[in-house]
């Protein structure tokens, strides 16, 4: 198929209207928008007679959750970057294993630990046999990443996906939905970009102090190392390790595996084999992807003791939040701006979204259940939301009035010790009150 420029644009468009989610406010979104028009056409020009050229990046550094490097493309490749996962995400994903799971719709986090979960599970036939899980970590992955290597990974993905079918109730092939001429190209003005020719450092050397210089792409030679903080390298960094997916799966016949970015598992009931495995492992990163293990990360665990996985502690027949992701619950919760309600009520809402996946009603109780955050919203029954307390009382009937006060109240009586008269007092105290608002 050959794209045509009009179809390129409303494209281009969709890929505009991506990028500025959530971001509408921004200063650079806004300067785009001053010219949309002139700036969408141009750059559409720039791609439809293949002229286009990724501008300088911005390069900075981030200390949370830890201390990382950063290159941010500026807002005109950002739509590239857009249009472009639009385009072959659907394609890339066919040839992903299922437990590949960052960066893939309905693919998440909270899935990869529910796929560990029924691993061990399994493998230790419902928790009555040991079970080990080995964990692999792979030193400075996306600052590894060969770059002439993963064009050509990414390039034989695209020509070989061109000839199949895009689902099994249609007849037409992803060569004749997707200019791939077009795709090849961009693949490689992507992939092949430096990120440190000509790129903007924003701060000042002190931020550098305390990365680690393998961390840091400013310190590598050319040729290596994918920008953290651009939507194709999330792409990527699946495209280039789908190929140790596949010799796990198909040579090494790891049953039990699944991987999230540079974070992977291997389950198994023979600690041995798993032992057995590092060697393989190790050679064939190093031979065919130009990467090496952390060994000081490599860790065999049983089951019957802990699976720490994506922020979750797993054991058998229940799951809780993991000590490294409460520290930093904790951390965000402390430095809470209770003049801005808004936002207190969308990360409270966030973390109890967090909370609903693992076993921790008590815990959610004893750390968001305080003065401050109760004068802002209404927790329901179950403790899974927290609504506005003007838009919660607002929306109510009388008879629900009362018994969402009651609930409320009831809730707060754990915390406090509150005695069952003073609790009925204050009840119909506020139920009048707010009887009287209502009439």
């Amino acid at each position: 198929m050959v794209l045509t420029r009009q179809q390129l644009l409303l494209d281009l468009y969709q890929a505009y209207y991506d990028a500025k989610r959530h971001k509408s406010k921004r200063c650079y979104v806004k300067a785009w928008e001053k010219n949309l028009k002139q700036n969408m056409e141009d750059l559409c020009d720039d791609l439809y007679y293949r002229r286009y050229k990724p501008l300088p990046s911005k390069c900075f550094i981030v200390d949370y959750p830890k201390k990382r490097e950063i290159f941010a493309a500026v807002f005109r490749d950002r739509i590239v970057h857009h249009l472009y996962f639009n385009y072959t995400h659907g394609l890339y994903e066919r040839t992903f294993i299922q437990d590949t799971y960052s960066c893939i719709k309905d693919r998440g986090t909270h899935y990869g630990i529910g796929r560990i979960t029924d691993f061990c599970r399994k493998e230790s036939r419902n928790w009555q046999r040991p079970c080990y899980v080995m964990h692999l970590d792979i030193r400075g992955y996306f600052m590894h990443i060969v770059r002439k290597k993963l064009l050509e990974i990414a390039t034989s993905s695209l020509r070989k996906m061109s000839t199949h079918r895009i689902s099994k109730d249609s007849r037409e092939t992803w060569g004749e939905v997707l200019d791939m001429d077009l795709l090849i190209w961009l693949t490689e003005v992507i992939v092949m970009l430096n990120p440190k020719e000509n790129c903007i450092i924003c701060g000042s050397k002190e931020d550098w102090i305390g990365l680690d210089p393998a961390k840091s792409m400013l310190n590598l030679e050319n040729g290596l190392g994918l920008p953290i903080g651009n939507l194709t390298s999330q792409l990527f960094s699946n495209v280039y390790l789908n190929v140790f997916d596949q010799f796990m799966k198909r040579v090494l016949k790891c049953r039990y595996y699944g991987r999230y970015v540079d974070d992977a598992a291997v389950i198994s009931s023979d600690k041995d084999w798993l032992l057995s495995l590092v060697p393989k492992i190790r050679q064939f990163m190093k031979e065919e992807l130009g990467l090496d293990l952390h060994m000081g990360k490599l860790e065999i665990s049983e089951v019957h003791h802990g699976v720490e996985f994506l922020g979750a502690f797993i054991k058998p027949y229940r799951i809780y939040i993991s000590n490294h992701a409460l520290a930093r619950m904790k951390e965000k919760i402390a430095e809470f701006d209770f003049s801005k309600p808004k936002k207190i009520l969308r990360s409270v809402n966030s973390y109890l979204g967090i909370f609903r996946h693992v076993s921790a009603f008590n815990l959610c109780r004893k750390l968001l259940m305080t003065k401050e955050i109760l004068r802002i919203g209404i927790f329901n029954h179950d403790m899974t939301k927290l609504t506005d307390r003007f838009l919660f009382y607002k929306s109510l009937k009388f008879s629900d009035y009362e018994q969402g006060i009651w609930k409320q109240d009831r809730l707060r009586s754990y915390q406090r010790g509150c005695k069952q008269s003073d609790h009925q007092l204050r009840l119909s105290g506020r139920a009048r009150r707010c009887k009287s608002y209502v009439d």
